[in-house]
């Protein structure tokens, strides 16, 4: 099933050119990679689908629906959650507090109930609360999850990012460098979170990296980009093999 289609997608800014006419289909259920030198356009492109920036041209639905002018409050809502290259947390808050924030999307009660703390806002505290729980045994951080997170380390708080997007129970997750800066304890940890991800939960999976180890052993499809424009898709095995993507980033 295809779940999330990008069509047409170019994205200006001024004179620079981020993205050019990029076709990319995600079917639902997998994990797809994207790659690409530096400043080929992938950020760029996880910025257009999950609202940041709104392409120049082009259309990106989801489950069927237009996206593509929708805010990013609103992409969040309807199940896309991502996390960024540079850790975004809140680094003076609790590990626990952390994920309780991705939870804000399907938190629905009015001022009144939360001011009393009553109704729907204790239901949905309760909630919300075993689904952090849940997602905290999962990733294996139970012995850090009252630490605040600037004190963690950096593998750990991208554990920490994963999870506060998995908080917002999204359908697609978007993945910027999830290994990048890590050792090679951290980043086979990571990858095999990212797998049991979309294979327990049921997710799935973009994914911009620069392992090249990592996306070759996990992504079941692999999307190429440079200088914007799509060169290359296909299995790991038929882009490890296609003379454009070798010329110009596998080398």
């Amino acid at each position: 099933m295809e779940l999330l289609e990008i069509r047409e997608v170019s994205l200006r800014f001024g004179g620079i050119i981020a993205l050019s006419s990029v076709d990319v289909t995600i079917m639902s259920g997998t994990l797809h990679a994207v790659i690409g030198p530096n400043g080929a356009g992938k950020t760029s492109l996880f910025n257009c689908i999950s609202g940041i920036y709104r392409p120049t041209s082009g259309h990106i639905s989801f489950n069927g629906s237009d996206i593509t002018k929708l805010k990013p409050h609103e992409i969040a809502e309807q199940g896309i959650a991502r996390t960024f290259q540079n850790i975004e947390l809140f680094a003076n808050m609790s590990v626990i507090d952390n994920l309780l924030l991705g939870c804000h999307t399907h938190m629905t009660s009015g001022i009144f109930s939360c001011s009393l703390f009553w109704g729907r806002a204790l239901r949905q505290e309760e909630e919300s609360r075993l689904e952090v729980e849940r997602i905290i045994d999962f990733l294996e951080i139970e012995k850090v999850r009252k630490k605040t997170v600037g004190s963690l380390p950096y593998g750990l708080q991208k554990r920490v990012e994963i999870g506060r997007a998995l908080a917002m129970k999204p359908k697609v997750l978007l993945l910027d460098e999830p290994v990048a800066g890590m050792n090679a304890e951290e980043t086979e940890d990571i990858a095999r979170f990212v797998l049991d991800i979309k294979e327990e939960m049921d997710v799935t999976i973009i994914m911009v990296e620069h392992d090249m180890g990592v996306v070759m052993d996990i992504a079941d499809t692999v999307t190429v980009l440079d200088f914007g424009a799509k060169i290359g898709e296909g299995s790991p095995a038929e882009v490890q093999s296609n003379p454009a993507v070798i010329a110009a980033y596998l080398g």
